[in-house]
């Protein structure tokens, strides 16, 4: 059975069954309440959530009305965990669909908080979206996978990144000036992009600095803005459907995360095409994409080159004048599918409301978007 056929059952069974069922156990149903529910019964978060009981002690609040209570934050775009708590307790039906009865059974706020740092801990919505992933693109061929960076502002300081960057070698100091004839020219060290080529994916990961730290970049209108904060990277299928994410220090190149995230893409999905914008035109790029048998289409970076930027713009003026366009350019044009994706977190699902500190914790939050995101549109793809 195709994706679409499968999950157009799923759709009739939420029609059908599932929602006047639950109209009628927990109350009328939103649209923001069709949601939950429909990202909830995809996700399967009980699943992924470990159970305590039968231990000696108090027991613990449970954790999947917790983590159930997360998502409704994200479908909700709720800007703090206390407005989630006053929506909960206030809204019977959605109260229900997280898990609690009555309002003297929603937990605190320093319970959601202590939850939340568990989670984030354990990489929960990544490792929820990451199985919905794999199980509905078992059997699917993605033509395309955009890949590009959205800035993400942070609530603390900058701070100084340790840790991965210290992994890079640094050269031995030399004399000043040209080196003698006898002398062994001293050998540059590796670049970021060079290294990656013989590491595996959690070296990868594990390279990239990830600390907040102070971002820049030139927008559409030419200006250059700044950011505290960090840079979530993201390989968005056809459909508008994110299938990778990786979170990194807002002064992370792009280029730089591309190929540990082309790689994460691969072990999930199978795509044929390659689209990223020109901060990813660099040799080693192209050849990790070929060596996974996808076709990179990368825009031109001239970069110093004068000459080449002037033979691209009198090359675009040729192509306008006799009314063609390449190929490539058409399946470009699907880029737009990634800032779409960018856009929807940000302004629907909690990615300009991030008050959570360090980067485990900032991708716990944001990963709670996406999963919402994933499994919306996988839905609306046969809806």
């Amino acid at each position: 059975m195709s994706l679409r056929e499968s999950l157009s059952s799923y759709w009739e069974k939420f029609q059908g069954e599932l929602f006047p069922f639950l109209e009628e156990t927990v109350g009328f149903l939103t649209e923001s309440h069709k949601t939950l529910v429909t990202v909830l019964d995809m996700a399967r978060l009980e699943a992924f959530v470990p159970h305590w009981h039968g231990l000696p002690g108090r027991p613990l609040a449970e954790r999947s009305a917790l983590a159930r209570a997360f998502v409704a934050k994200a479908v909700l775009n709720l800007p703090t965990t206390r407005m989630l708590i006053e929506r909960v307790e206030a809204d019977k039906t959605l109260r229900r669909l997280c898990g609690w009865s009555r309002p003297a059974e929603v937990p605190s706020e320093s319970t959601f908080s202590r939850a939340f740092a568990e989670f984030a801990e354990s990489e929960l919505p990544s490792r929820v979206h990451e199985a919905l992933i794999k199980q509905t693109h078992a059997d699917r061929l993605v033509g395309h996978i955009a890949r590009d960076s959205t800035a993400i502002e942070g609530h603390e300081k900058p701070g100084r990144a340790d840790g991965p960057k210290a992994t890079a070698p640094k050269p031995a100091p030399r004399k000043r000036g040209r080196p003698r004839k006898d002398e062994e020219p001293v050998a540059k060290p590796k670049t970021r992009l060079e290294r990656q080529a013989d590491m595996t994916l959690s070296q990868m990961l594990a390279d990239l600095p990830r600390p907040c730290d102070v971002g820049g970049k030139r927008n559409a209108k030419g200006h250059q803005e700044t950011w505290i904060g960090y840079k979530l990277h993201v390989d968005t299928a056809d459909g508008d459907i994110p299938v990778s994410c990786v979170l990194t220090s807002a002064s992370v190149h792009d280029s730089q995360v591309a190929i540990p995230l082309a790689t994460m893409t691969a072990g999930r999905v199978v795509n044929l095409y390659d689209l990223m914008d020109s901060a990813y035109d660099a040799t080693e790029i192209k050849a990790h994409s070929r060596k996974l048998g996808h076709v990179p289409i990368i825009d031109v970076n001239p970069r110093r080159d004068a000459a080449l930027k002037e033979e691209l713009a009198l090359e675009e003026k040729r192509l306008k004048l006799v009314g063609h366009r390449m190929a490539e350019d058409i399946r470009y044009n699907e880029r737009s599918s990634a800032e779409r994706v960018n856009a929807n977190l940000k302004e629907n699902h909690g990615g300009r409301t991030v008050h959570v500190r360090g980067p485990a914790k900032v991708m716990c939050h944001l990963m709670f978007g996406v999963l919402v995101i994933a499994a919306t549109q996988i839905i609306r793809l046969v809806t």
